[in-house]
């Protein structure tokens, strides 16, 4: 039988892997032992030198050279979260491992609370409840800064797992998509429903631009001062992908001078931002606490892909979400 281990940040163990999932693993595999710490790990060398196949999640092992050492077997790895980029390796690509991520069902919540908020700016959301509070009553109709969905355009930045779960979402609702992603192709672009343009073009054309590109050398700074600047009278921007995308003193300094316009931010730079951050001070800039991603019984998901992975591997039939080296250089 496959001898499997559990390696992961211990407090979201529970979380992400449910008992219903861990008795399927005792039923397809030998678990080794109690499930690990990172922290951990180098205490229990015998189970190590056993091991096939690792389950692990947030908080996970780096696969450098030591760990690799340490697990002469190791044949797979079976990531319950989304980006692999603190796990892998070129030592590991280079040893053969197979890596399969829950990347896919991680971006699930996270396409949800995005189609929520390009909805709610749609509407004028956030400017009507600060003008409500404000005036403690209600402005005069017609509202008319309230562009609604119908006609409306939707800039998506990264045809991602998430981009593309969010293009899907809108298909139900008469909003024109644009998508700005270089590495995908025309066809993809249309099969989600969008049209392509570029990023300059993705600002000063959309009612709201939502951002889902993955964190790369070249995308580090990407969105600046001119792209926010360029934003059309009561446009909204949200950030659920990696606060450093952004360049947050321009965008503090656009939204400072501009308040008609609407961020909404999930991640910055630093998360969270620090005490003093005239991030604070922008009431037409809303921050959450990177609540976008998969959380409390959404992370069950995540695990539950996992072992289905397993029993795919074990019976000798493609992963479905298998990484390959060139597909985690450009994935979130």
């Amino acid at each position: 039988m496959i001898n499997s281990l559990y390696i992961m940040n211990l407090s979201s163990f529970e979380q992400v892997y449910a008992q219903a999932d861990r008795d399927r693993l005792i039923q397809a595999s030998h678990v080794l032992r109690a499930p690990m710490d990172t922290l951990d790990v180098y205490k229990h060398k015998e189970a190590l030198e056993q091991v096939d196949v690792i389950f692990s999640g947030w908080g996970g092992p780096t696969l450098d050279e030591q760990f690799l050492q340490a697990t002469p077997k190791l044949k797979a790895f079976f990531y319950a979260a989304g980006s692999l980029r603190t796990i892998v390796t070129e030592a590991a690509w280079e040893r053969g491992i197979r890596f399969s991520s829950a990347n896919a069902v991680n971006a699930i919540p996270v396409a949800e609370y995005t189609l929520s908020q390009i909805l709610f700016a749609l509407k004028q959301g956030w400017p009507m409840i600060r003008r409500v509070k404000e005036y403690q009553s209600f402005p005069a109709k017609p509202y008319r800064e309230i562009a609604g969905a119908y006609g409306s355009t939707v800039g998506i930045i990264s045809l991602s797992k998430v981009g593309k779960l969010v293009c899907e979402r809108l298909k139900t609702f008469d909003v024109n998509v644009q998508v700005y992603d270089p590495y995908a192709t025309d066809e993809q672009i249309a099969a989600a429903g969008a049209t392509r343009a570029t990023l300059a073009a993705i600002f000063a054309e959309s009612d709201v631009v939502s951002l889902h590109a993955p964190l790369l050398e070249e995308t580090k700074g990407m969105v600046h001062g001119n792209h926010f600047q360029s934003m059309k009278a009561n446009a909204s921007f949200i950030n659920t992908a990696r606060g450093e995308i952004i360049r947050q003193q321009d965008l503090v300094r656009v939204f400072g001078e501009r308040r008609d316009l609407t961020a909404v931010l999930d991640v910055t730079d630093p998360e969270p931002p620090l005490r003093n951050d005239p991030l604070w001070k922008l009431n037409n800039v809303i921050v959450t606490p990177h609540i976008a991603g998969s959380e409390e019984r959404e992370c069950e998901r995540m695990g539950a892909l996992m072992v289905e992975e397993y029993l795919r591997y074990q019976a000798g039939v493609p992963l479905e979400h298998e990484v390959t080296r060139a597909q985690s250089q450009i994935q979130a």
